[in-house]
């Protein structure tokens, strides 16, 4: 079991690794920067999460009037075939998650589970999901973005 501060340093450990593997990879050619938080759309983020329950590449929409944000959440609903293309069958719709802190959002996510992030055995695993799917995530964004601005 760790301690706080000593899994707040495993934790810093990792994304500095993971952003190690992206900059590798954009070395090669294979990669850019991700937006993330830099959407330009009011309420909607592109996330990363890695846990004890595995990795989670994550489109967030996070506005605090309920009624908004599940205008938003139908609004990308609507766009389901556009995520279908790059994400088949594995994608989770979530209208209504409460995050650890309590606030609500609405998320579409793709999870790879039977990964620990206290395994350090299994971070080239996490790296790899992570990249590749928030590439596709992007992906699907920039096709949408002008549908759900």
């Amino acid at each position: 079991m760790y301690k706080r501060d000593e899994l707040k340093a495993l934790k810093k450990e990792f994304w500095i690794e993971f952003a190690n593997y992206c900059d590798s990879l954009s070395k090669q050619g294979k990669h850019k920067s991700f937006i993330l938080y830099n959407t330009k759309i009011k309420g909607i983020e592109l996330k990363f999460d890695a846990t004890r329950e595995g990795a989670f590449v994550i489109l967030e929409v996070n506005l605090s009037n309920d009624e908004t944000r599940l205008e938003k959440f139908e609004q990308l609903q609507a766009c389901r075939s556009f995520f279908a293309t790059e994400f088949p069958d594995n994608l989770i719709w979530e209208a209504n998650f409460t995050r650890s802190c309590g606030t609500r959002v609405s998320r579409i996510y793709i999870q790879q589970a039977d990964m620990d992030i206290h395994r350090r055995d299994q971070w080239p695993l996490f790296h790899q999901f992570l990249a590749t799917n928030m590439v596709k995530m992007e992906r699907v964004f920039f096709e949408i973005r002008d549908i759900i601005a």
